[in-house]
């Protein structure tokens, strides 16, 4: 066929010379498919879909024509995507298989002891190893008080300071935070050969905060910081604040801070100011591997130091958890945690971002 006739880019589908058709859809609103009738479907990630989806929506679309199914994804947590592939496993009747392909199959081995080296020990079992582990219990359990909040840190007016936010009314929160390219402490966990994320200070206003209060307190204790000033956080801005009133949460903290640490200002040497943050969060899971393994690498290293004087983020790090029989942070139980992490969570992300290389696929 013609292409330009066969490609229609408007319905993202492709008509091939023999009649068949591909189609390309989302499934975060299932219904948009159902009615259509399917020889074989390809789902990936298919354990960030409802877990509805197979059984209500795919499945019945399969049974006019006798059509087939991959379900691809990487493990999870023990959710739906774990349930199909016990089924799978254990099915006789030959409707299903199942196949997994581990990275040392398919990666040189010295990727895999890179990765070894930056991922935490649950995350690299589970992305480079295929493990569907349970995820209930502490969320952070890279973290021990011992290890990570056991000496003071010192701050640096110089080095970059870096401010990370999570919008909220109660509580208002910042963590704060600097790279240090060397480590002078006296923990031999460290991994002294590159750069350790230091939380050097927290904000925390318990009740009745606002933006521009968090960011006033930031001012009355850096203001007259030497390096540069960079921010990350919350990419949605806050759904429940002053920003209801005088504009976006980010347009505050640009309102505020950019007089103070931005060009031009008055002494020799003195630092910019900047604001990074992404077109949307990342996925919880992503934020929550990619902290898990700055805190401590599946080699036993350290990349992330807190002051113990930042008595919230120990708090979080320690206090935070799954709800029970679920794979999310339970922010309900306990109102006052969950927020510093979370902000940490937005910079530990974007600056050292995981890549997930393992794939498992299942057939019907």
């Amino acid at each position: 066929q013609n292409p330009r006739t066969a490609i229609r880019e408007s319905d993202l589908s492709i008509r091939l010379h023999n009649g068949a058709e591909i189609l390309v859809s989302g499934l975060d609103v299932p219904e948009r498919i159902e009615g259509v009738a399917v020889d074989w479907i390809c789902i990936d990630e298919i354990g960030n879909c409802h877990a509805e989806v197979w059984g209500e929506h795919i499945r019945p679309m399969l049974s006019e024509r006798n059509g087939q199914a991959w379900l691809i994804g990487v493990p999870e947590g023990r959710n739906h995507y774990w349930l199909m592939s016990q089924k799978a496993q254990e099915d006789a009747s030959g409707l299903w298989s199942f196949h997994t392909w581990t990275s040392a199959t398919v990666l040189p081995p010295e990727e895999i002891e890179i990765a070894k080296a930056e991922l935490d020990q649950r995350t690299f079992e589970q992305e480079y190893c295929a493990s569907f582990l349970d995820p209930t219990g502490r969320v952070y359990y890279g973290f021990r008080r011992e290890l990570h909040a056991a000496e003071p840190l010192v701050y640096d007016p110089k080095l970059p300071l870096i401010l990370c936010f999570d919008f909220n009314v109660a509580p208002g929160v910042c963590a704060v935070i600097q790279e240090f390219p060397t480590y002078r402490g006296s923990n031999p966990a460290v991994d002294v050969t590159k750069s350790v994320t230091c939380v050097i200070d927290e904000v925390f206003c318990p009740t009745d905060s606002s933006t521009a209060r968090i960011s006033r307190e930031i001012i009355s204790r850096y203001g007259n910081h030497l390096g540069d000033v960079l921010c990350y956080g919350d990419a949605s801005g806050g759904a429940r604040h002053t920003s209801q009133v005088e504009g976006s949460d980010w347009s505050i903290v640009e309102k505020l801070l950019r007089p103070v640490f931005g060009r031009p200002r008055t002494r020799p040497g003195d630092g910019d100011f900047e604001v990074r943050i992404p077109n949307a969060n990342p996925r919880e899971r992503v934020r929550v591997n990619a902290m898990n393994s700055r805190l401590q690498s599946a080699d036993g290293r350290v990349h992330l130091l807190v002051d113990p004087r930042a008595v919230h983020v120990v708090q979080d790090f320690e206090g935070v958890t799954y709800r029970a029989g679920t794979s999310e942070i339970d922010k309900r139980s306990s109102p006052m945690l969950t927020h510093l992490s979370d902000a940490l969570g937005y910079y530990v992300a974007m600056e050292y971002p995981i890549q997930e290389h393992v794939f498992q696929v299942q057939q019907f």
